[in-house]
């Protein structure tokens, strides 16, 4: 499949390339996000997005205020409960890194969760839609992401294991997410603001149809299930849906900025770099989504 070029306002058209993957990506060249987007390469920019859930635009050096521009052209800009207890790194635009309070690179991070299986803010009762990550500083070689593609896992399921599924709801928790990933317990205000929810365990991808499994580090249990029975569901369900052919991994380059879609994506980050020698920090944003069905 050839690129695709598209008219904007900058100089040179970008290009979307071929899909990356069997679990999705393509990569957009060309593109100076730092400027509003022609209603062309919007619309461009969605379709390829409900399409391959995953897009890497290369090249990039956007501000915060920047990025945070870039990201308001999709919808609305969720607030990360952690601002509570740690503003500077929990605005609009927060920081992603492993980058201690003393400005060094560390393996001590009081935030885990980010290497562990999950699809962001399912503890919410309006879960995210798009997540946007955006490369700052990077280690010279690993640092990467996984994505692993719901779709495709809930579609390889047996037949029995679809009914066995159908129907049931899972409660998706901040404090169960912290607890596994050995982070400290939320505050009081953190709880009050982001109760326990729960969502289908097999959503419905809102534009495209597509059946996808709806689990992760954030889902405690299932209710009206026994805790060992339910604890051993879910994690037959990850394991299966983590296995290779359901992932892409991202390998971070300079500039880099990717946007992923959450209603079909789990994702983790590896910790396969040097993580007291080298610093490696990315820039987040996340627009909101619509009620799981």
């Amino acid at each position: 499949m050839s690129e695709t070029s598209l008219d904007t306002a900058a100089p040179a058209a970008p290009a979307i390339g071929q899909r990356l993957s069997a679990a999705g990506c393509v990569a957009i060249t060309g593109a100076d996000l730092s400027r509003p987007l022609s209603p062309a390469f919007r619309d461009a920019v969605l379709a390829a997005f409900r399409d391959h859930h995953i897009l890497v635009f290369r090249d990039q050096d956007l501000s915060r205020e920047e990025q945070l521009a870039f990201t308001l052209q999709f919808g609305e800009i969720e607030e990360h409960v952690g601002r509570h207890t740690a503003a500077s790194r929990y605005g609009l635009v927060h920081t992603v890194t492993n980058v201690g309070d003393d400005g060094q690179p560390t393996t001590k991070l009081t935030q885990t969760g980010n290497y562990h299986w999950h699809t962001d803010k399912s503890y919410h009762a309006v879960p995210s839609l798009m997540t946007l990550l955006h490369a700052k500083e990077l280690p010279p070689q690993g640092g990467d992401t996984q994505f692993a593609n719901m779709a495709m896992a809930y579609d390889a399921l047996s037949d029995a294991m679809k009914r066995r599924i159908a129907g049931l709801r899972v409660v998706h928790s901040w404090a169960a997410s912290r607890r596994r990933a050995g982070a400290p317990p939320p505050s009081e205000i953190e709880m009050r603001e982001r109760p326990p929810v729960d969502h289908p365990l097999v959503r419905t991808h809102p534009e495209t149809g597509a059946k996808t499994l709806y689990i992760g580090n954030h889902a405690s249990h299932i209710l009206g299930m026994k805790e060992d029975e339910c604890e051993a569901l879910l994690f037959e369900l990850l394991e299966h849906a983590t296995t290779p052919q359901f992932v892409y991994t991202h390998h971070w380059r300079d500039g880099d900025l990717v946007m992923w879609d959450n209603r079909v994506l789990l994702h983790r980050a590896l910790a396969n770099y040097e993580m007291t020698r080298h610093r490696r920090v990315l820039h987040r944003t996340v627009v909101t989504g619509t009620v799981p069905f």
